[in-house]
């Protein structure tokens, strides 16, 4: 008998504030800008593009483009996004780091 599988998106699971925070250190962690460029495109799909758009002052079309993966957002992109998400960016230490 094959193993059934069923369709995921992880937009489906980022639902609340603390869900897409906590994706989004995961992603930071790995220190790859296309793969946060692409977890900022996840966050704004689940929160509604056109909505993000709006707060950000950017169009669906450039956000799109910007968070494909041949885009490259610039730290404008990204803050206002950020901002817009309810979010915010710090920084921290890494431990043993000299």
């Amino acid at each position: 008998m094959p193993l059934e599988t069923v369709p995921w998106d992880i937009v489906d699971s980022l639902d609340t504030p603390e869900r897409v925070a906590l994706y989004l250190e995961a992603v930071l962690e790995e220190g790859d800008p296309a793969l946060l460029a692409a977890a900022l495109g996840d966050i704004a799909r689940a929160q509604g593009m056109a909505q993000v758009a709006r707060e950000t002052g950017l169009s669906r079309e450039t956000l799109y483009r910007t968070l494909s993966d041949k885009g490259n957002p610039q730290l404008t992109t990204l803050m206002a996004m950020l901002k817009a998400l309810g979010l915010k960016l710090t920084i921290a230490p890494v431990i043993g780091a000299t």
